[in-house]
């Protein structure tokens, strides 16, 4: 069986999010592909992203119909700062014998050894980078294993859609109709 992992805040949800997962279904050929909010991360500890409440509404909302998808709420009912090598070991445990794949922004792969554990993150997990439209090639360091991801790259990130939130600016192409909506009638980030 091959898991695809997927963590980030989703503060919000955004299409750029559904594409990567659309590309790692079909180029990793993943039977499932799990969406994990994380409660707080190690790298942005002044960010406090959405309630996780709300981010787990918007992730449900734009998930709706894709059956090879789900959300994992265990990061955010764990709370406190989310460590992904304690999520993979989760996994490990729960899908012996899986190939786990975990997406990450091919911003973040040189740091991949700063994370807590390193060693253990590599032996647990192929890492899948997501490019970025403009961005370096993700050169992994050892000793994690990993590949680019080739499709759908999308230049929006959630600080964006944030801002134009902020400035009364429309978000309708940005982020699933639904979840648009659901952020207009909740007037977060404004």
């Amino acid at each position: 069986m091959k898991l695809g992992i997927f963590g980030g805040s989703f503060d919000p949800v955004h299409l750029g999010h559904l594409l990567v997962a659309q590309a790692a279904m079909e180029e990793l050929g993943l039977d499932r592909l799990f969406f994990i909010p994380a409660a707080q991360s190690p790298f942005k500890p002044e960010n406090k992203p959405a309630p996780d409440t709300v981010r787990l509404q918007w992730l449900r909302l734009a998930l709706a119909g894709k059956t090879q998808c789900e959300i994992d709420e265990q990061e955010t009912r764990r709370g406190g700062i989310s460590y992904t090598v304690d999520t993979l070991r989760d996994y490990a445990k729960k899908f012996s014998g899986a190939e786990l794949f975990y997406l990450i922004g091919a911003d973040n792969v040189p740091k991949l050894n700063e994370w807590r554990e390193p060693a253990e993150l590599a032996r647990l997990a192929e890492f899948v980078a997501i490019p970025r439209p403009g961005g370096p090639a993700a050169v992994f360091p050892a000793p994690f294993r990993g590949r680019r991801l080739r499709g759908f790259p999308f230049g929006v990130s959630s600080s964006e859609i944030r801002a134009r939130v902020r400035r009364a600016l429309p978000i309708d192409n940005l982020v699933p109709a639904a979840v648009a909506e659901a952020i207009r009638n909740g007037q977060l980030y404004v």
